[in-house]
Order: structure tokens, then C-alpha cells, then sequence
């Protein structure tokens, strides 16, 4: 039996993964396939390239100001902008080259050059292209018997299937890719299941974050946030019907960008699985 994992988008959240298999490795439980958007698939990429969680956890910690550190200016700007009725700058977001550049170097250090060089398990990390309106699906093998193979991308850097599947809008300026025009694939998939079953997975643990409540205390990034999740919690319901098990993990109002909780997300995760470890086993 193969055993796939899907880890959803949620900014510094992602970081949870890492805990998650982390908590998963110190129990057995072998990962065959992985499949990741947004940040879900920062951890997925390093994680099929044979980065183990921990130095996941340690890489994240190490470039996460150079790579994510932003404030809220720029989502902040935009609905001001969009109130009343100014047009927002493109080039004042940021390009996440530094992502890109990151992820390049990590690859390479395990003499990976491109995403089809990737051997160790199969990897999928969906992406949006806005300028045709289509999912498509950065991975290193085609599933079989696909009838659908364009959309289906293997001569890509990691780094650049990566930053595609990251750039999260009005925060991240989006990532252009031989003509196509790519932004964060939690647009319209949040949780990859699907396609990590299409990669031979026989069963499907799906992991998500659980949504903050809302209350005087929140300010505009909690906002966002809960809206993030609502969107993305509802874009895959199909998904999640698809999976064999949902973890949710709590993540105690962490900000897209909030580095200052990558420890506790971190926790969050590795407690959260031990927490489950019964019901995955069964798994």
C-alpha cells in the first residue's frame, strides 16, 4: 500500500508540516507520495528532494526574514486603493525571487536541477495561471494514463514551481513561466488530495489548519487570515471528501507572515499528529 500526503496552503502555518512529518518519522509511518500548495508546498518540495523535517524546520528558521519577512502594507494598501477606487501598482509587491533563488540552492545541494530530477517519491504542486483562467500542476512524473498532459508540468526549476504555487495575491506579484502567468494554487486548490491519489497513492492523509475565530481583539491580518481559510476550506471540500483522513491544525492566530510563531506552528504540528497517531495508524 502507498501511503500519499496532501499539506494545504496558509503562509507561515505551512511550518506545521515539518512538525507533522516529523511526528510521523519518529513513528513509522512511511510517506510514498507528497503533494503541497502555497506554503504547503515549501515543505512538500524539500521534503520529496530527502530534506528531513527537522532541517525543514531549521532552513525555515534560517532564511524565513530574507524570504517572507513583509508587513501588511501592501494588502492594506490594496483594499485602501480599492475603496477608493485608485489601481494598484503590480510592480510595488514583491517578486519572490528570493524564494526562488532559495529553493534553487537548496535543490541543487542534492543535485537537483529540475522538478523531474526529483526521485526519491512523487511530487505534485499545483498553480493557477491567471492569464487562462486553468490549474495547472508543477511534479516530477506525469500520472499515468493521463489524458490530460498539458497541464501537467516537469521541465521547471524547483524553485519556480515553488514560487508559483506561493504567490499569494496582492502580497506577491505573479510568476511569470514560458507565457504563463502564475499565482498561488490555493486559488483553486487548496489541498492537492486528488492529485496525489493520480500519483498512485492508495490512501490520502490530508492536512489543513484549523480556522481562528474572529473577535474585538482581531485585527486586519486575522481578518485575512480567517478569510484564507474559509476560501480555501470550501475550494477543497471535494477534496477533503477524497481524503481517508483530515488532520487540522490549530495554529493559535499565526499571520501569513507572522515568523515570530514559526516554533509554535512547528509544535502545533508535531503535537497535533501525535495527538492523531491512532487513527493514522489504522490508516
Amino acid at each position: 500500500m502507498k501511503l500519499g500526503v496532501a499539506l494545504s496552503g496558509g503562509g507561515i502555518r505551512g511550518i506545521a508540516h515539518a512538525g507533522a512529518l516529523k511526528a510521523m518519522e519518529d513513528n513509522g509511518i512511511k510517506i510514498d507520495v507528497i503533494g503541497g500548495t502555497s506554503s504547503g508546498s515549501l515543505v512538500a518540495s524539500l521534503y520529496a528532494m530527502g530534506y528531513s523535517p527537522y532541517y525543514i524546520y531549521f532552513l525555515f528558521k534560517r532564511y524565513a526574514k530574507d524570504i517572507v519577512t513583509i508587513n501588511s502594507g501592501p494588502i492594506v494598501s490594496g483594499i485602501k486603493n480599492f475603496m477608493t477606487n485608485k489601481k494598484v501598482c503590480i510592480s510595488g509587491l514583491k517578486t519572490g525571487k528570493t524564494l526562488e533563488e532559495a529553493y534553487n540552492n537548496a535543490a541543487i545541494k542534492k543535485g537537483i536541477k529540475k522538478i523531474k530530477d526529483i526521485t526519491n517519491m512523487p511530487l505534485v504542486i499545483p498553480s493557477v495561471d491567471i492569464k487562462h483562467s486553468k490549474e495547472y500542476v508543477f511534479t516530477n512524473q506525469i500520472p499515468k494514463n493521463c489524458k490530460n498532459k498539458e497541464r501537467y508540468i516537469t521541465d521547471v526549476t524547483v524553485g519556480k514551481a515553488v514560487r508559483s504555487s506561493s504567490c499569494f495575491p496582492g502580497v506577491f506579484c505573479p510568476c511569470d513561466f514560458q507565457g504563463h502567468k502564475f499565482l498561488d494554487g490555493a486559488i483553486l486548490d487548496n489541498i492537492p488530495v486528488l492529485e496525489v491519489k493520480k500519483q498512485g497513492a492508495d490512501k490520502v492523509i490530508a492536512i489543513n489548519f484549523k480556522a481562528d475565530e474572529i473577535d474585538e481583539n482581531s485585527n486586519v491580518m486575522d481578518i485575512v487570515m480567517r478569510t484564507i481559510d474559509i476560501m480555501g476550506n470550501k475550494i477543497s471540500e471535494e477534496s477533503l471528501e477524497q481524503s481517508d483522513f483530515v488532520l487540522t491544525i490549530p495554529t493559535d492566530k499565526a499571520g501569513l507572515l507572522d515568523i515570530e510563531k514559526l516554533d509554535k506552528c512547528y509544535q502545533y504540528g508535531y503535537q497535533t499528529t501525535i495527538e492523531n497517531l491512532k487513527f493514522l495508524k489504522e490508516i
